[in-house]
């Protein structure tokens, strides 16, 4: 692995990635010093440009980033480094510098859109009409769809398939809005579980 720390001036840009959810956490600046540290110590160490020096992100803290896999980009001035947070990682208190959730994906989006309708009870919205008949129904729905899922999966019919697993989704994050249980939680739980 060569990385030119030279092409810019001595530092180079670090893009950090959880490993386990892919989201990017945080943009830092490495030096040759910085990075040999992170691979020996197998803690992720910057070069702080504001304070000029090495900076161990959590050094105060305590919000250690673990490293986990360094990868360099084509150019050789860029690196990417996935990591195991060991708690919040921005100094505004949010798990990333990028937003909580705003990083995290397309599911993360649709949990927002169906709490959205349930909350401000958007009344031509299948979501919370669903909502509005308890949930005995939204309980029913999750398992009407799983058995329409198990159907499909029988047969050769990918496009099928494909839509009752995404019907399924929907329905679980409608029932998890109103056992008052987030997505993130439950994929703490299988992260938790590996």
């Amino acid at each position: 692995m060569k990385i030119d720390f030279y092409k810019t001036s001595g530092l180079v840009p670090v893009i950090i990635q959880d490993d386990r959810t892919l989201q990017v956490l945080m943009l830092g600046y490495m030096n040759e010093e910085a990075f040999n540290k992170t691979k020996n110590e197998g803690i992720v160490t910057f070069f702080s440009r504001s304070k000029n020096r090495l900076w161990t992100k959590g050094e105060e803290s305590g919000n250690f980033l673990i490293m986990k896999n360094i990868a360099v980009d084509c150019d050789q001035d860029t690196i990417l480094i996935k990591v195991v947070p060991k708690n919040l990682v921005c100094h505004t208190g949010s798990f990333s510098c990028f937003g909580d959730k705003d990083s995290k994906g397309f599911l993360y989006e649709l949990e927002d859109k169906i709490s959205q309708r349930i909350d401000d009870k958007i009344e031509d919205s299948y979501t919370y009409s669903l909502f509005q008949k308890g949930i005995n129904k939204m309980a029913q729905k999750v398992g009407e769809e799983a058995v329409e899922l198990v159907i499909e999966a029988k047969d050769n019919n990918e496009d099928l398939f494909k839509n009752e697993a995404a019907d399924l989704l929907y329905h679980f994050l409608i029932l998890l809005k109103a056992k008052n249980f987030s997505l993130q939680e439950i994929e703490e739980i299988l992260i938790n579980r590996q």
